[in-house]
């Protein structure tokens, strides 16, 4: 099992996700993801400065979308990060909704294709090729290349996807997956749809690395971990799928009142809705509750848990008990 630390926004300023990923690289993770969602702190000028504060830790981002970011412009990002980095540059390429990108008018319903022609023309970039693309999304002409060099020709691309499709697809094209496990019982839907895609293109589903995007809260209090769950699943649950939702017995019909409040901008209202079993959508509570749920999504076939949200009551001491006894558990 592979370990991502997944920073969000509200968890602190960008010089406080810095920090935070400093602590992950030291508690062992292998990655450190930032989500780069609409109007929230930029994730590129993040890793870059991550890149210059690490040594072995990969830095990517989860769902650079080829909407509000054009593939030339993403293109060119994972090519300096890699090169700031030295190799350790991965992106995470896609959406896990489409319904941010459209806050800004841009109707983002060819997800699938635009999604796909994207991550060929990124690949190409890379290997050095003039990319005279004539695609149904993009129409490029020869004047579309890479004006430097890469430090890798390769550079990981893993498909942030949701819904049956999308996910065979990222199974089908991408070096890795980042579906969303909210909640971990999910896995096993996941798995199987990315899986079912890969073997439909003619790949061994082993080839692909599925980081499965789950949120955490740990604690030597379990209580604690629960109660600081409650905002992001007040933010976040109304956007899940509804075969996901389903494997613990929930709807999307149960956060139709506070997706309806969140949207008002009564947030605290909306958090006070949350029950507990909602807020069983995260990998939550003592180190060893977090050891049996990560355990569990193993059997699942997830290959790298992407733990991300609110981390904990106390972020430092997520991280630093990820560090001291779950992550030494699966080594």
């Amino acid at each position: 099992m592979k370990f991502g630390l997944r920073l969000i926004g509200y968890l602190g300023d960008a010089r406080e996700l810095v920090r935070l990923a400093i602590l992950g690289e030291q508690a062992g993770f292998d990655f450190v993801w930032f989500p780069h969602d609409t109007f929230m702190g930029n994730t590129w000028a993040i890793t870059s400065a991550v890149a210059s504060h690490t040594s072995r830790i990969r830095i990517g981002s989860v769902g650079t979308n080829p909407y509000t970011t054009n593939p030339a412009e993403i293109a060119t990002y994972v090519a300096t990060l890699d090169q700031l980095s030295s190799g350790r540059a991965v992106l995470g390429l896609g959406l896990h909704t489409e319904k941010m990108v459209e806050w800004t008018g841009i109707d983002a319903s060819d997800y699938l294709v635009r999604t796909r022609e994207a991550t060929e023309i990124i690949r190409a970039l890379l290997r050095g090729e003039v990319v005279d693309y004539q695609g149904e999304a993009f129409q490029w002409t020869e004047q579309c290349y890479l004006r430097f060099k890469p430090y890798r020709d390769e550079v990981p691309i893993y498909v942030c996807a949701f819904g049956a499709e999308y996910l065979a697809m990222s199974g089908a094209i991408g070096d890795g997956s980042l579906p969303m496990i909210t909640p971990p019982e999910s896995a096993d839907y996941m798995v199987s749809t990315i899986a079912d895609g890969a073997r439909e293109a003619g790949r061994d589903p082993a080839e692909v690395d599925i980081a499965g995007c789950g949120w955490l809260s740990l604690s030597r209090n379990r209580g604690e971990a629960t109660e600081v769950l409650r905002q992001m699943v007040a933010y976040f649950g109304p956007y899940l799928e509804e075969p996901a939702l389903a494997t613990i017995g929930l709807t999307a019909k149960d956060f139709h009142t506070i997706g309806k409040l969140v949207e008002e901008g009564h947030y605290e209202q909306a958090a006070g809705l949350v029950t507990d079993e909602m807020t069983d959508l995260a990998i939550r509570g003592t180190p060893a509750d977090v050891i049996r749920r990560i355990e569990s999504i193993a059997d699942m076939g997830i290959t790298q848990v992407n733990l991300g949200g609110p981390l904990g009551p106390d972020p430092d001491e997520a991280i630093r008990l990820m560090g001291e006894e779950v992550i030494p558990y699966f080594r």
